[in-house]
């Protein structure tokens, strides 16, 4: 069995995330998106409200499992008997971070893998930093996010 690795803080998730996920999920036989506590940001929504909206944002592509972690990413993806790790890349920009942080995951545990799937083009411009400024001014966020991430930004946005 194929599993890889999706990690990423999904704070939120974004239908740019989906359609990764989607296309993942036709490569390997297993998707796990992993959510990842990263102590070096402030999160909108906690751990377990990311789990649980990846989950009902999820629920109609079979092969994904929703799960979270913190520590280094390697040993979580061995812990889930995986060694490929997928990344989404929307600009060169992305590119360059992301290709420093596979090599350094590289030298660290040479039998991981880093597959690297360019987002389709009409979510290039969408990231969760975006998508929470956006909203936060009164923006439209319709068709960035799935239904159900939506309405809870701006639920918690109401409340802030």
């Amino acid at each position: 069995m194929r599993i890889a690795v999706c990690p990423g803080s999904f704070d939120p998730v974004t239908n740019g995330h989906l359609d990764i996920f989607a296309r993942a999920s036709q490569l390997f036989d297993q998707i796990i998106v992993a959510v990842f506590h990263n102590p070096n940001k402030k999160p909108l929504f906690t751990m377990e409200e990311r789990v649980e909206m990846l989950r009902e944002a999820t629920g109609h592509i079979p092969n994904v499992r929703v799960d979270c972690f913190s520590g280094l990413l390697n040993e979580y993806v061995r812990r889930q008997n995986s060694n490929i790790i997928v990344r989404g890349l929307r600009a060169l920009s992305d590119f360059e971070y992301e290709f420093q942080r596979a090599l350094l995951i590289k030298k660290i545990d040479p039998v991981i893998e880093t597959v690297f799937m360019m987002t389709s083009s009409e979510y290039s411009f969408v990231s969760s930093s975006g998508i929470k400024e956006l909203a936060k001014f009164g923006g439209s966020i319709r068709g960035l996010v799935p239904q159900c991430v939506e309405e809870r930004i701006l639920r918690r946005l109401h409340e802030a």
